[in-house]
């Protein structure tokens, strides 16, 4: 189940840019495809990531923690869409999704169920 939700992630993460690329780029109907799989692959992750916590014993209050700034990174991703789609400006959007990012990352892998790394 681990593989399968960072692999959802990992797409999420690829799709996102593909889309952001193709808004900067003015092609409006690839960007509008691929962001809405970029949508299909939040659910994914969203899904895998539920069923990790209800796969534990007794999650503990960290596994919460990173469970909320998963979905902060997916709000965060959405911010940006709609920004850039609006032709605003993304900077902070950009600084909460790389910290958020990291945050969940290291949690996820500094946790008992994520690898060995830390």
């Amino acid at each position: 189940m681990t593989h399968m939700h960072i692999t959802s992630w990992v797409l999420a993460i690829i799709l996102f840019i593909v889309a952001l690329v193709l808004m900067k780029s003015n092609n409006e109907k690839g960007a509008k495809i691929v962001s809405m799989i970029t949508r299909l692959f939040y659910i994914f992750v969203i899904v895998t990531g539920v069923m990790l916590f209800m796969s534990m014993p007794e999650p503990t209050g960290d596994y919460h923690i990173k469970m909320l700034a998963g979905i902060l990174v997916i709000v965060v991703m959405e911010l940006i869409f709609a920004s850039v789609k609006r032709h605003r400006s993304v900077t902070l959007y950009w600084i909460l999704f790389i910290v958020i990012l990291l945050t969940t990352i290291y949690l996820g892998l500094k946790l008992p169920m994520g690898m060995k790394f830390f």
